[in-house]
């Protein structure tokens, strides 16, 4: 194996490095020029000012009299709340549609070519505008709602009830939290006695799981009771909402990279060898317990790189939700720049905050993929 090459830097590449930074102080240089030319002082000091503009909908609260800080954090929320759904909602479609692109049914494969080819070589601006002007138009006002009770569907949002949580509802979910890791121990713990007991213990564990969550419900006198959504003026009151433009906006961006995501899957379901279906055939596994057993393990090896790329651009593609009056971070940027005329500030700042949701996103991606892969080679 040939000795590794030691980094030397050449003339060329200080001429090169040099020329970059000259071309850098060139163009601040030239920018802050002009900025005090056209009476803008640069600064951030702006952030402590007050917005004077409200937001469709925030995570936390909010009014116009807050400060521009409070805002962008409202719309930073905002933009993480809609990536974290439409990830997760593309990454069952693609699943679900590459296994189907592979499986044995010429129906379903159809079904997931026509889905996949369809999507793929549209523009998600197109898809998102026709889904929001037929939900505009095809969806009944408030006031006639379409309600399956206590839901209730119009062409302003989806009104649904929620639970109204007690303190003593942190201790109910403690106890299932542990009943969970028991029931998923329970082989582990079980392989510690002698193997005539091994049978018997891992019942008593399935028992202790199940009955842990069941006694501290009953010893904590825990009820769940909802909120419900009731009609008051013009508008639902009480319960829980999502407005039409975060639906529409989640439905695009899912079925848009779950297109993408189901392409990556059926890459990965090919790059399986064919004698590991047989394998896992002859050893008598039923279909599912060979995709669940066999197969995905080593296609998620495979995948996790290029599913990794499909939920930056994700994030990054949830810019287009300004198109249907959306307040994610571009849209609140958007409308900080024509307030405060502070365009190149507020430029870096969005800048800076997609750079660092973007490279977080990747290094946890890729450090899971090596936490697997290493797994994996043991």
């Amino acid at each position: 194996m040939p000795p590794p090459r030691k980094s030397q830097f050449k003339r060329a590449d200080i001429v090169a490095a040099a020329l970059l930074l000259a071309f850098i102080f060139f163009a601040v240089s030239n920018i802050l020029t002009n900025l005090e030319a056209a009476g803008a002082k640069p600064g951030f000091g702006f952030l402590s000012k007050e917005a004077g503009f409200d937001v469709s909908e925030a995570l936390i609260p909010y009014s116009p009299s807050e400060p521009y800080f409070r805002v962008i954090l409202a719309g930073v929320l905002n933009t993480l709340w809609l990536s974290v759904v439409c990830i997760l909602c593309s990454t069952v479609i693609g699943v679900l549609f590459g296994l189907l692109s592979v499986g044995p049914s010429p129906v379903g494969r159809w079904l997931a070519r026509s889905y996949v080819d369809l999507f793929r070589n549209l523009p998600k601006i197109l898809i998102l505008l026709v889904l929001y002007v037929t939900a505009v138009n095809g969806l009944p006002h408030v006031r006639q709602a379409l309600s399956l009770e206590p839901f209730h569907l119009s062409n302003r949002s989806i009104n649904f009830p929620v639970p109204i949580w007690q303190i003593s509802h942190i201790a109910v979910i403690l106890s299932c939290l542990i009943g969970v890791v028991i029931w998923t121990c329970r082989s582990k713990f079980s392989n510690l006695v002698r193997p005539s007991c091994q049978p018997s213990t891992r019942v008593l564990f399935k028992l202790v799981a199940i009955a842990t969550p069941v006694l501290v419900v009953w010893a904590s006198g825990a009820t769940l009771s909802f909120d419900v959504p009731v009609m008051k003026g013009f508008d639902f009151s009480g319960g829980g909402r999502v407005s039409l433009q975060f639906a529409v906006v989640a439905t695009t961006l899912s079925i848009y990279h779950g297109a993408q995501i189901a392409e990556v899957v059926r890459g990965g379901l090919l790059a399986v060898p064919s004698g590991q279906f047989e394998a896992s055939q002859a050893l008598g596994l039923k279909s599912w317990q060979t995709i669940r057993l066999v197969i995905l393990p080593q296609v998620m090896r495979i995948v996790i790189p290029p599913m990794n790329n499909q939920y930056v651009n994700l994030i990054k593609n949830t810019s287009i939700a300004i198109a249907v009056g959306y307040s994610d971070l571009m849209s609140v940027s958007g409308t900080i720049i024509n307030q405060s005329f502070k365009p190149l500030e507020m430029m870096l700042i969005t800048m800076a905050i997609y750079l660092i949701l973007c490279l977080s996103l990747t290094a946890s991606v890729n450090r899971w993929h090596q936490h697997i892969t290493k797994r994996e080679s043991r």
